[in-house]
């Protein structure tokens, strides 16, 4: 199995995991000190601390450039948890006409500047 995952630059790797843990119900699978594997119902993804490797935080740049997409039985619960624990929630779950169908989505920016969008499993199938 392929498996695609990303690395979210951090200003503190424990203090990030420990929010991911509460807002998104995330476990860790490893933890070397600034770099930290994480996964959220089965999808992994990794925590580190920028240390002058070409590569900041989003709040240290002034700036999101990339949305981190996350596809799960229930959007509105995992939202649900990001906003309680402190996540600017700026889009609820809401229904999006798709070709295939709706599409439940909604998104939030966690404290470190990165904008999650959380929907239904709908778009991870082939449609015709």
């Amino acid at each position: 199995m392929t498996v695609i995952s990303l690395m979210l630059a951090v200003p503190d790797a424990a203090t990030a995991s420990a929010w991911y843990q509460r807002a998104l119900g995330a476990t860790e699978l490893w933890n070397l000190g600034s770099v930290i594997g994480l996964e959220v119902q089965g999808a992994p993804f990794f925590l580190a601390q920028p240390e002058s490797n070409r590569w900041e935080s989003p709040v240290a740049l002034g700036v999101t450039t990339t949305r981190v997409e996350v596809f799960v039985d229930d959007p509105d619960t995992l939202l649900s948890g990001a906003a309680a624990a402190g996540a600017d929630y700026h889009d609820p779950v809401r229904d999006h006409k798709m070709p295939w169908g709706t599409h439940r989505q909604g998104g939030f920016f966690d404290p470190y500047g990165h904008l999650w969008l959380v929907g239904d499993k709908s778009p991870l199938r082939r449609h015709p």
